[in-house]
């Protein structure tokens, strides 16, 4: 019993911890969602001779008058780059199409003004779910390496299964915002950042991931738990009915013993009393 228990609550520390560390990953990176976004090709020029536009001419002189009408066969898509950018709970990163690198810019801002207050509820959402993680964790090790009686480490483990519980819930409406949100900003969101095209990103799988081993964590402490809550009671109920039995053992035992005691009491008054009437009769 005592070796499942400890197998169960290391299987419990364990998905907690692999909770953790990626919903701390999650929360930290910018890869929650990922695609491309269509804007127009620049002007070339002395520095940039690919991915542009080349309207022909003098460029130096349409470079320096502002008046010029420029032309270009270029049509539909053509007069456009797609570049790629991800996004996280606070940054979005876009490739910089005129150097090397990215730019990033705060995903805070970005949003719609009507959509913030959702945003930052979760953003403090994922801090509580990250916090509550921590303490389940902690209850958790407590219980594993520290409990000095079977009766503490149920207590440690059944407040380790409500806090893990409750950051699960904590986290799914934590993600589900934040989807909201996303989806919300690209169709309002500043029209130089509206993706063309987009799709989720491994931060945002590593999100669901934590959710996952959260609530097999907490499904495996309530299991540890329960478990050693019914294996009690079944072995109390053993003890009491083989206590019932001895003690009933004991009483029939008891009895048996009064009425043999009865018998020889009463035979050796019978005795007693023949003895009497022998000795008191006249001969």
């Amino acid at each position: 019993m005592k070796t499942n228990r400890r197998c169960r609550a290391l299987l419990a520390v364990s998905l907690n911890l692999m909770a953790l560390l990626f919903s701390t990953t999650a929360f930290i990176t910018t890869h929650w969602c990922e695609g491309t976004q269509r804007v127009p090709k620049p002007s070339c020029g002395k520095e940039k001779k690919t991915n542009c536009l080349n309207y022909g001419g003098n460029e130096t002189a349409n470079e320096t008058n502002q008046n010029v009408v420029h032309y270009s066969w270029e049509t539909g898509d053509d007069r456009f780059l797609f570049r790629y950018f991800h996004t996280g709970i606070w940054y979005s990163c876009e490739e910089n199409i005129n150097a090397a690198g990215e730019k990033c810019r705060s995903f805070i801002d970005l949003a719609p003004a009507s959509e913030k207050g959702v945003l930052w509820l979760s953003v403090v959402s994922e801090v509580l779910y990250i916090m509550l993680l921590v303490v389940g964790f902690s209850l958790m090790c407590l219980e594993l390496f520290h409990s000095s009686s079977v009766i503490d480490g149920l207590k440690l483990n059944a407040f380790a299964a409500v806090f893990t519980v409750l950051s699960g819930l904590l986290g799914m409406v934590a993600h589900m915002m934040y989807t909201q949100v996303f989806q919300v900003t690209v169709s309002l969101g500043p029209e130089d950042w509206r993706p063309h095209s987009w799709d989720y990103g491994w931060s945002f799988c590593l999100a669901w991931g934590s959710f996952t081993c959260c609530m097999a964590a907490s499904v495996t402490t309530l299991n540890s738990y329960t478990k050693t809550v019914i294996e009690f009671r079944h072995k109390r109920k053993i003890f009491e009915q083989g206590f019932r039995e001895e003690q009933n053992f004991l009483d029939q035992e008891a009895i048996k013993y009064y009425r043999e005691r009865t018998e020889e009491e009463r035979a050796e008054a019978g005795d007693l009393r023949l003895q009497c009437l022998h000795s008191c009769s006249p001969n």
